[in-house]
């Protein structure tokens, strides 16, 4: 058990299903849990209690906002924390190597990466070139916050990185198939709200593509690139070689979710057109989702 002070931090909203598969991960290095719910209506904070779990409330915006939130309310005694979704687990061999390592590192070290992979409807995925992925989800205490995005928001930090790679966070969610395609039509409207906002923030508002393949990605017309961007990953990168639920991952997150985000930010463009409002307006009445762009330069 390392005697570092890492606090785990854990957002949720109705995970009564998954709360306390994730706390028991993470008791063998965890100094602290705490679970920053946004007004839960079914067990979730009971269960959390009650698995040694410190509990903090605060309306959610978007999860960017909420980890920041978080970071600022949790004890200034802590020294490392590690962001955990509700429905992940942290393996045996990472959460022991954590244990092991962390008091170990160079006080340079203020971020770290583990392996993340996703099982979808209970099936492992394998192959198409998304998973596992290397991904920082731990920072020292006061010299890392989340990104300011509305989604895919990452953990970033002002100092080296180390890589702790026997194990991995597995997402493995609970839920039934319509409950995933739920959460994906509000993940593809806050999505929307990124790709507008580098279209038409200020300059200082604006967040920059990750990667040579993600500004690749920006510039394919919208009627080709979910279609594109499928073939790469299903044929490209072997997702086809995955088992039955994981092989309908690659089509229901890897065309199915990027179509349906092309086919809003064609819905907003439109707003735009036939009522001559701003992209903060068209957003605010199709995705009931208030923004502020700042002004475009």
């Amino acid at each position: 058990m390392s005697k570092a002070r890492i606090a785990v931090v854990v957002l949720t909203y109705n995970e009564e299903k998954h709360v306390e598969r994730a706390i028991r991960s993470v008791q063998g290095f965890a100094w602290r849990v705490y679970v920053v719910d946004s007004g839960s209506t079914d067990a979730t904070v009971r269960i959390a209690e009650e698995n040694g779990a410190r509990v903090l409330s605060n309306p959610f915006v978007n999860h960017a906002a909420q980890l920041n939130w978080a970071f600022a309310a949790i004890s200034a005694e802590t020294e490392w924390i590690f962001r955990l979704d509700a429905d992940e687990i942290v393996s045996p061999e990472l959460a022991a190597q954590i244990g092991q390592e962390i008091d170990g590192l160079d006080r340079a070290v203020t971020g770290i990466r583990v392996h993340r992979r996703i099982a979808f409807m209970g099936e492992p995925v394998r192959h198409g070139g998304v998973f596992p992925i290397r991904i920082v989800r731990m920072v020292r205490y006061g010299h890392g916050a989340c990104e300011p995005r509305w989604m895919d928001e990452h953990l970033v930090h002002d100092g080296g990185t180390a890589d702790f790679l026997q194990g991995e966070i597995l997402d493995k969610n609970l839920n039934p198939l319509t409950w995933w395609i739920d959460k994906h039509n509000g993940y593809a409207s806050r999505e929307v709200i990124e790709i507008m906002k580098r279209r038409h923030a200020a300059t200082s508002e604006r967040t920059a593509p990750r990667s040579v393949l993600h500004a690749l990605y920006a510039k394919t017309p919208l009627s080709l690139r979910s279609f594109l961007y499928f073939l790469y990953r299903f044929v490209f990168r072997l997702g086809f070689l995955d088992r039955g639920p994981a092989r309908s991952f690659h089509v229901l997150q890897g065309f199915f979710y990027r179509f349906m985000v092309d086919a809003k930010v064609k819905e907003v463009q439109r707003r735009m057109e036939d009522t001559g409002c701003g992209p903060e307006e068209a957003i605010r009445d199709l995705f009931g989702i208030d923004v502020d762009f700042g002004t475009a330069p």
